[in-house]
């Protein structure tokens, strides 16, 4: 009689990696002239800033700070990953689809963008800590704008000629970071944070009539990086009377100035106007950000949760920022809420009853203010999971219904349907076969 044992790694971690690998290579040695979103707002600053997470955590208003679920990649706060079974490898990977619809005093226009969401796997290091890497949008620049002159002098003389503002781009995030438990009850976590992308932002002048005059291209390119880290923590306190217990979360983001480069440009078809190039460090900086959060589960049935985020841009400074005299960069704040309920996460008969169902809200105030008034959005949220094969896989989907901005104080007015979809991969990390 004899014993064999055979370690085996599950080939979907190998999978996960290559997958992670060939996305960052294949976005950083591209630039992004496709729009990853679309908004008016985003003309400013860095553009529209992501709210992280996946379907999981934007299905619940975009809460995560408190939450800790074992079924779940919750990048939002690096502390959550302990919160996972034993040797369990876990991979999500999310795609989401924006349709915008816009409206100021004058005109409309509508969108539709698609994009990648998130990629991130999380795998077990030692007994009760973890490790996570990830890559996820931070920020993106998507807007298009375009005027027709009406001076009947200047039409006299020059004939037709439009003014054209377009930008695109994308700011991403690459993540790796790890988590401790201690005493079963206080969970620490941290993240490395690589930042990099591109910005760039045109305004052209276009003579469509008039052999006399060249179109005019004037704008801005950024190529940017640098690093930073997040901070995270978690207070874990169970309550024996009916098997729930409450999570206190807490977040802090370092922030980070941008190395790199940015060229500001004028040229028309014959000739250079201008340009001018700078290397180096930028007075272009993402703003540090704390959070809190709060959720209180009961078993495997249901879970309820809020959050609060702050990111203090006031004090950032934008290298176009002069060009805007009517933009202003302020405080940003973020209110979330949201909740889950599985009716029998163990049922056998029924699927339905194994699925997860999900709702929220939130009220975000940007770190964007116009005409001297915040741009303020908010939205509701909802979706579900759907398990597939056995444990904890399966399929998620968000929808999130929102209105940013107003028409109001001469501002546009966005309307937005997102969709979301993530694929949840959970599997153990070590097989081991043995044979007598």
């Amino acid at each position: 009689m004899y014993r064999v044992e055979k370690v085996v790694i599950n080939r979907s971690a190998a999978v996960a990696a290559l997958l992670l690998v060939f996305s960052v290579f294949q976005l950083k040695g591209q630039r992004i002239d496709a729009l990853g979103s679309y908004s008016p707002y985003s003309l400013f600053g860095v553009g529209q800033i992501f709210s992280e997470g996946s379907a999981y955590n934007y299905s619940m208003g975009g809460i995560g700070i408190g939450m800790r679920d074992n079924g779940y990649i919750n990048y939002v706060n690096p502390a959550s990953i302990t919160a996972r079974d034993t040797l369990a490898f876990m991979f999500d990977f999310g795609v989401n689809e924006k349709n915008s619809y816009n409206r100021d005093n004058l005109t409309k226009s509508a969108y539709n963008i698609f994009n990648m969401q998130n990629i991130a796997f999380t795998f077990p290091i030692y007994k009760s800590s973890a490790f996570i890497v990830g890559l996820a949008p931070y920020s993106d620049i998507g807007y298009k704008f375009q005027k027709t002159e009406t001076d009947s002098d200047i039409v006299a003389d020059i004939g037709d000629v439009k003014y054209q503002q377009y930008g695109t781009g994308s700011i991403y995030q690459l993540f790796f970071g790890g988590a401790v438990m201690f005493f079963d009850r206080i969970s620490i976590g941290a993240q490395a944070i690589y930042y990099f992308g591109y910005m760039n932002k045109h305004n052209d002048i276009l003579f469509n009539s008039s052999s006399s005059f060249n179109t005019i291209y004037t704008g801005f390119d950024y190529k940017v990086h640098s690093f930073s880290g997040k901070f995270g923590l978690q207070y874990i306190q169970p309550i024996k009377k009916n098997n729930s217990e409450i999570v206190i979360g807490g977040t802090y983001r370092i922030g980070s100035t941008m190395n790199g480069t940015m060229a500001r440009y004028a040229y028309s078809a014959s000739d250079t106007i201008q340009y001018a190039g700078m290397t180096g460090q930028q007075a272009l900086r993402i703003a540090d950000e704390f959070g809190a959060g709060v959720s209180y589960r009961v078993n495997s049935k249901w879970a309820v949760g809020a959050d609060f985020i702050q990111q203090n841009w006031h004090k950032s400074t934008f290298p176009d920022g002069n060009m805007f005299s009517h933009f202003t960069a302020a405080t940003a704040r973020y209110y979330k809420a949201g909740f889950e309920l599985t009716p029998n996460k163990y049922d056998i008969r029924y699927y339905m009853k194994r699925v997860t169902y999900r709702a929220g809200a939130y009220y975000e105030q940007s770190y964007v203010k116009v005409n001297g008034h915040q741009v303020n959005s908010f939205g509701l949220t909802f979706g579900a999971s759907f398990p597939i094969f056995r444990g904890h896989n399966a399929v998620s989907v968000a929808v999130d219904l929102g209105q940013r901005g107003t028409l109001r104080h001469n501002l546009v007015r966005e309307r937005y349907v997102n969709f979301i979809v993530n694929i949840n991969l959970h599997d153990v990390w070590f097989v081991k076969y043995r044979y007598d």
